[in-house]
C-alpha cells in the first residue's frame, strides 16, 4: 500500500525490448515528480503483443520491484500502454438533430455515439474515441458546442480500435503481476502527451515512436488527432541486420548498435574502428565503424520510406508543416533525424519527455517518452474524472467506454 501522505501515479510501458515502470508523486501544486524508475528486458512480448504470459509477468514484476525500491512505496495499480500491429485508427462522422435548439451535454454524447455507430468486427473493440471538432448548422471548427443555439449538430471523431484478445492478455499479465490496470492507453498517444508542444499539435505535426518491434505513428493538426497507424518494423530489425552482417550474437549486436551505431555514414570518421565479438569462441575482429553505418542506414531509410508512403496514402502528408518528432528507444541512434529530414524534406527533431519534475535527468531520454506520457495522461484522467476504477476481467472495454464519456473531449 502506498504511503498515505503520498498520492502516486504509475505508468507501465510494455515494450518489445524492455518493460519500463515509472512512479510519480503528485506534488502540492498538482505537478508530477518522478520518484522511481524500473526497467527490465522484455521477455514474452513480440511487436507489442503478449506471446508468453509467464515470461511477461516475470518481466513486469522485476521492473515494478526496481521502481518501488527506488521510490520507497508499494504500488497497487498502473496506467498501461498498448501497442502492436493490431491497433487501427479511423475517422468517423455523426449527425443529429438538436433538441430544444440549444446544445446540451446529452446532445454531445448523442452525436458522438452516432459517429461511433460503425461496423466493427467482433474480434475488435474501441479503445479511444477522440473528438476532432463539432459542426453546428454548417459552422465548423467548434471545440465546445454546449450552450450554443442550433438545430443540426455534427461531430468528427477519431476512433482507435484494438484486438480484444491482445488487450485482455495485457490486462491479465499485469493482474497476475499483482497490479490492477487503471486504464489502457495507446502508446503513441501517451508518447505525444510527453514530447509534443501545443503549438506543434495546433499547426500540424507527426509523432513517430520507434520502438523495438514497431514504429507507431500519430498525426496531429488543429490540436486534435487526425491519423494513427502502426508500421510493423522497428529497432530490432536493425539489430538483426547487424547480427547477420557482422556474424555476431544478437545481444552483442544490440550493444554495438547502442554504443557505436550511426544512421548516416557521412557522419562517421573513416579512421574510427570497432571491435566485434565473433561466434563459436572465435577471436574478436576489428572493423571500420563506417561498415556499421552502411548496414544501419538502409534499414533506417526503409523505416522512414514506409512511414512516408503510409502518410502519403492517408492524404495527411501535406498537413504537417511542423514536421516530425521522433521518439522511442531507436530515436537515440546517431544521425536518425538527418535520415528522416532527407526522406521527408521537413524539419525533424528528437523528442525527449517533459512536463514532469523529480528525477528528470534519469528519464530525459526518448526511450522513456511512453512511460512518462502514461503518467501525464493518467494524471489528466484523474483530474477530470476522479479516482480511477481498475479494469479487471473480460468487461474491461465496458469500463473504458464508461470512463471515456466526459473526459476524452477535453484532451485534444
Amino acid at each position: 500500500m502506498a504511503k498515505k501522505e503520498k498520492q502516486v501515479i504509475t505508468g507501465l510501458d510494455l515494450g518489445t525490448t524492455k518493460i519500463c515502470c515509472v512512479i510519480a508523486e503528485v506534488g502540492e501544486g498538482g505537478g508530477l515528480d518522478i520518484i522511481g524508475i524500473g526497467t527490465h528486458p522484455s521477455k514474452g512480448l513480440n511487436k507489442g503483443v503478449v506471446v508468453n504470459i509467464e515470461s511477461t509477468v516475470e518481466s513486469i514484476k522485476s521492473a515494478v520491484e526496481e521502481a518501488e525500491l527506488m521510490a520507497g512505496v508499494e504500488i497497487e495499480s498502473a496506467y498501461v500502454g498498448i501497442a502492436g500491429g493490431h491497433i487501427k485508427g479511423f475517422n468517423s462522422h455523426g449527425i443529429i438533430a438538436v433538441k430544444n435548439k440549444e446544445v446540451t451535454e446529452m446532445d454531445k454524447e448523442r452525436v458522438i455515439e452516432a459517429a461511433k455507430a460503425v461496423a466493427i468486427p467482433l474480434d475488435r473493440e474501441v479503445i479511444h474515441v477522440i473528438p476532432q471538432q463539432f459542426i453546428l448548422d454548417g459552422q465548423s471548427g467548434i471545440k465546445e458546442p454546449r450552450g450554443m443555439s442550433g438545430v443540426r449538430l455534427e461531430a468528427r471523431i477519431h476512433v482507435i480500435t484494438g484486438a480484444v484478445t491482445s488487450a485482455q492478455n495485457i490486462v491479465r499479465s499485469v493482474n497476475r503481476a499483482g497490479l490492477d490496470v487503471d486504464d489502457i492507453i495507446v502508446e503513441q498517444l501517451a508518447s505525444a502527451e510527453s514530447v509534443l508542444d501545443t503549438d506543434e499539435r495546433d499547426l500540424g505535426v507527426a509523432l513517430v515512436d520507434i520502438g523495438g518491434g514497431t514504429a507507431d505513428l500519430a498525426l496531429f493538426a488543429e490540436d486534435s488527432v487526425r491519423y494513427t497507424s502502426v508500421i510493423a518494423i522497428g529497432g530490432n530489425h536493425i539489430t538483426n541486420d547487424l547480427a547477420i552482417g557482422l556474424r555476431t550474437p544478437q545481444a552483442e549486436a544490440e550493444k554495438i548498435k547502442r554504443k557505436y551505431g550511426c544512421a548516416l555514414s557521412t557522419l562517421v570518421k573513416r579512421d574510427e574502428q570497432v571491435e566485434i565479438p565473433s561466434m563459436g569462441g572465435r577471436e574478436p575482429r576489428i572493423i571500420s565503424r563506417n561498415v556499421l553505418s552502411e548496414i544501419i542506414e538502409p534499414r533506417v531509410d526503409e523505416i522512414f520510406q514506409m512511414i512516408h508512403r503510409d502518410l502519403e496514402t492517408s492524404g495527411y502528408l501535406g498537413v504537417i508543416p511542423s514536421g516530425l518528432v521522433i521518439t522511442g528507444g531507436t530515436a537515440m541512434l546517431e544521425g536518425i533525424t538527418d535520415v528522416a529530414e532527407r526522406v521527408f524534406g521537413l524539419p525533424v527533431r528528437r523528442g525527449n519527455p517533459k512536463g514532469v519534475g523529480g528525477l528528470v535527468d534519469v528519464v530525459n531520454s526518448p526511450q522513456y517518452a511512453t512511460a512518462v506520457g502514461l503518467l501525464l495522461f493518467g494524471h489528466r484522467l484523474q483530474k477530470l474524472s476522479g479516482e480511477p476504477k481498475p479494469i479487471k476481467g473480460r468487461n474491461m472495454f465496458n469500463n473504458i467506454t464508461d470512463k471515456m464519456k466526459g473526459w476524452i473531449e477535453d484532451f485534444f
